[in-house]
């Protein structure tokens, strides 16, 4: 399965700030939309992603000052990004093996999307029990066109 698949199921929003946002500004957007990172983008240019990790990171770190600082100073800039061409599989290794749980999709250049760790594992699972679903209609003679 493809990235491109996952967007297509899940949309191509993605939640973004400025770099000069603040980190209490970025708390308050990953709690409002309930989610654990936010693309950080000058217009559809990525600068950088950052994450709950990196905020308790951050104030564990330089303590409640943290929240006034701009989001630039906590970000990864050196973001590891794929496109909608790329596998499910090659990008949830990707995440393992870096140990990190949400990478911004890119396409031609521009910012198209931002995936998940969850979205990832839910793709696969729903493989899964589709294969399952086959295996079971072949097993009882009953033939199942695929999804």
């Amino acid at each position: 399965m493809l990235i491109a698949a996952i967007l297509r199921a899940k949309g191509s929003e993605v939640v973004r700030v400025a770099p000069e946002s603040t980190v209490a500004h970025l708390l308050a957007e990953l709690a409002r939309h309930n989610i654990g990172a936010v693309v950080v983008a000058e217009d559809d240019t990525l600068v950088g992603i950052v994450s709950e990790r990196d905020v308790v990171r951050h104030l564990e770190r330089r303590g409640p000052a943290v929240l006034s600082a701009p989001v630039s100073d906590i970000m990864t800039a050196d973001v590891v990004t794929c496109t909608p061409e790329d596998t499910v599989e090659e990008v949830s290794e990707r995440m393992t093996v870096r140990r990190f749980r949400h990478v911004p999709v890119t396409s031609e250049g521009r910012l198209a999307g931002i995936v998940s760790i969850g979205d990832l594992v839910k793709s696969r699972v729903r493989v899964l029990e589709d294969d399952r679903e086959q295996l079971e209609a072949y097993i009882h003679g009953r033939h199942r066109p695929p999804r």
